[in-house]
């Protein structure tokens, strides 16, 4: 039996080459000003900017449009402590002997080790779960799609638009991070993916000098 499912008009009007090419370069210029901050300032953020950032966030594309993700705030300062507790104790096992050595010279020019106060410190924390599968309104398993490709998209989003609104972040990913799903009493069928500490920069923050490849580098034309 056919179907026939709604479709709506794509409503974008076409940009000239010019209005092209200046969004273009406005929004490399904004993106080249991201950096990974690990020094945060504790004043707080507003609540509106973190739910338009996420509300960007939650428009990516993904496999079968089944949007396969939450986004959980974090500021209450005795579940950051919880949280920057048990981080710290996976950091300090995979810096005292999960890590290869390989791998701890490839960080060593990041300036990181096991201490993550940041967690604490930064005032909002914004973890980001994938839905491996989702449940119905009757409890039925529902089948998600290219699940970490979608989130991961959703996290780009995510990070380009803190960034457009002047808020520094740094991507997170203790390992293991089940901790993440117990403190927040999230459902069995999300695991944390990401965590984002968020807010603004530390008045003396320092970032590491590191570049990143040249465009000829990374675009190949065939």
């Amino acid at each position: 039996m056919d179907v026939t499912y709604p479709t709506i008009p794509y409503a974008r009007e076409r940009k000239s080459e010019d209005e092209m090419r200046a969004d273009a370069r406005a929004f490399l210029e904004t993106i080249r000003l991201r950096r990974t901050v690990r020094e945060f300032s504790s004043d707080p953020v507003p609540d509106d900017i973190l739910a338009l950032a996420i509300e960007a966030a939650s428009l990516s594309p993904s496999g079968a449009n089944m949007q396969p993700w939450k986004f959980v705030v974090v500021k209450d300062p005795a579940v950051k402590r919880e949280i920057r507790i048990a981080a710290e104790k996976e950091e300090y096992a995979s810096y005292n002997g999960r890590m290869t050595e390989e791998w701890l010279r490839a960080l060593a020019p990041l300036l990181t080790d096991w201490h993550k106060e940041f967690l604490e410190i930064a005032p909002a924390l914004i973890v980001v779960f994938k839905e491996d599968f989702g449940v119905d309104a009757n409890g039925a398993h529902v089948t998600h799609y290219y699940v970490n490709e979608s989130v991961g998209i959703a996290c780009g989003f995510l990070l380009a638009a803190l960034n457009a609104a002047g808020l520094a972040t740094l991507t997170h990913t203790p390992s293991p991070m089940g901790f993440l799903r117990d403190i927040l009493e999230r459902p069995k069928n999300e695991k944390a993916f990401l965590l984002i500490p968020v807010g603004y920069p530390a008045d003396e923050c320092r970032v590491p000098d590191i570049g990143k490849k040249s465009l000829s580098d990374v675009m190949i034309v065939r």
